[in-house]
């Protein structure tokens, strides 16, 4: 890495101020790296719940003495010129204080994130989006905001979708060929051939009907082999009839991958995505173009990937991975023979990072910003595709819309729309907020099934997004393997 020389010979300051506002578990990680990150530091944390914002410090490390509860700017403002660090329940403080040059927002709240965002932009702060939510809802047009007021706005390293579009950006840099690229979902899907069990790896709930273990039938577990070369689309067909008792991707991570598409220009293949269980040495069998015996039409696609592994083997970590090609013969011959893992013609080879740090690793985001005003996204984001929700059961009128772990919606990926009667609306302009009508399991929710609450910056800001954009982006097919040619 380079960083260290672009310290030294470009920084413009010689420490960057950070101001948390969320502690969840990723907030508190960028507060615990604190003491631990040279030319960082967080003055202040804010939550909605004081002792969660206090508890980062005291994870982090710090004393009570050196920490200090305040709930007006002035109080803030004297207690960071004693050198002591805020905690505070008033989110809007972060963003006043003279002491904060990069807000990092990690709210995980859409409404509240948009707020927070537009109020550090307004202060001549630079923001670290962390909160996915809003990002993938109105991301883009904060971006021009901050623009526009001399500030930068970035995705952040340790979120998969920051470290996706930054793994893109290098390998189009170094003259690769991008034909697929994506994320690993948290769970991995652990397979005990002896036994012939597959059991889900993952630190989030499981909730019925799925289970954590399944058997597989005797005459099914053929197809946890290797896929045999030409046979791509059967296998994929047949593991997802077999794993569809265990978890399955969440909304969650196909709003990375929203996000990340309007990012890198990475095109969705079928609106749910693949998501296809897989070893890592599949990933370039299975994610490459049809001519060559993969799922894909043609370069320049986006995908996750549940990694299927024996016990004792390692895993995708929760990282990102790219499927790439050299488009010189030469250069290609390299690329598939020095420990890289081909496809069965070597015309692709996956390249891969298994791991994620969330907050442990945003430092490296926060100082390219503080530092340098350099952002870690890609310089064309825009609107090309919108996360929309279809009703999971039935939603009665006045029921109120969930997030991402809700179980009450599944997720698409669409072209981006406006805000009009008709139109699917974007998932998280829903949440929180209810229903205006009954909508029947099935259904995909358009914006005239939503009450728009009074007031609501992140509304104004998607119609102000729509306004500057405008529609974009190609159609994106219904989940089908038609393509891959069914065998």
């Amino acid at each position: 890495m380079v960083y260290h020389n672009l310290y030294a010979q470009f920084a413009k300051k010689a420490l960057v101020r950070v101001g948390v506002i969320g502690a969840g578990n990723y907030g508190t990680a960028i507060v615990t790296q604190d003491p631990h990150t040279p030319m960082m530091r967080v003055v202040a944390v804010a939550d909605i719940s004081r002792d969660a914002a206090r508890d980062a410090y005291i994870k982090a490390g710090f004393s009570p003495e050196q920490i200090l509860y305040c709930d007006t700017l002035d109080a803030a403002e004297a207690a960071i010129d004693l050198d002591l660090r805020v905690y505070t329940d008033n989110c809007t403080l972060v963003a006043q204080l003279g002491a904060v040059d990069i807000v990092c927002e990690s709210t995980g709240v859409p409404e509240a994130s948009a707020v927070y965002a537009l109020e550090a932009i307004a202060n001549g702060k630079h923001v670290a989006m962390i909160t996915k939510d809003c990002d993938v809802a109105v991301g883009p047009i904060l971006k021009r905001r901050a623009q526009e007021a001399g500030v930068i706005y970035t995705p952040v390293d340790g979120d998969q979708h920051g470290l996706l579009i930054q793994f893109c950006e290098w390998a189009k840099s170094v003259g690769l060929s991008v034909i697929s690229g994506g994320k690993a979902t948290d769970g991995e899907f652990i397979y005990d051939e002896a036994a012939g069990t597959v059991t889900i790896k993952t630190d989030k709930p499981i909730h019925a009907p799925s289970v954590e273990t399944i058997t597989v039938a005797p005459e099914d577990r053929q197809y946890l082999g290797m896929i045999p070369e030409g046979r791509v689309a059967e296998y994929v067909r047949k593991r997802a009839e077999i794993f569809s008792g265990l978890p399955q991707p969440g909304a969650y991570d196909l709003c990375e991958m929203t996000v990340a598409a309007n990012y890198t220009g990475l095109v969705p293949a079928v609106d749910t995505l693949y998501h296809v269980p897989m070893r890592i040495t599949e990933i370039p069998v299975v994610y490459c173009e049809t001519e060559h015996g993969g799922l894909f039409a043609g370069r320049d696609n986006i995908d996750l990937a549940t990694c299927l592994r024996a016990p004792a083997e390692s895993g995708l970590g929760g990282g990102v991975f790219l499927v790439v090609r050299c488009d010189n013969a030469y250069s290609n011959h390299v690329l598939t023979t020095k420990g890289q893992i081909g496809n069965y013609d070597n015309t692709a080879a996956v390249i891969y990072r298994p791991y994620h740090l969330c907050g442990v690793e945003t430092s490296s985001t926060l100082l390219l910003a503080g530092l340098l005003n350099i952002d870690t996204g890609a310089p064309d984001y825009r609107p090309r595709y919108d996360l929309v929700k279809v009703a999971a059961r039935d939603i009665a009128a006045g029921d109120i819309f969930g997030n991402d772990h809700s179980q009450q919606m599944t997720a698409r990926i669409v072209p981006a729309e406006p805000v009009a009667a008709g139109n699917r609306a974007c998932a998280h302009l829903l949440t929180g907020n209810r229903a205006r009508v009954d909508i029947p399991a099935g259904t995909p929710i358009t914006y005239d099934m939503v009450e728009e609450p009074a007031g609501s910056v992140l509304w104004q800001l998607r119609r102000e997004q729509d306004a500057v954009f405008g529609l974009t982006g190609a159609t994106v097919p219904e989940r089908t393997l038609a393509a891959a040619g069914a065998a």
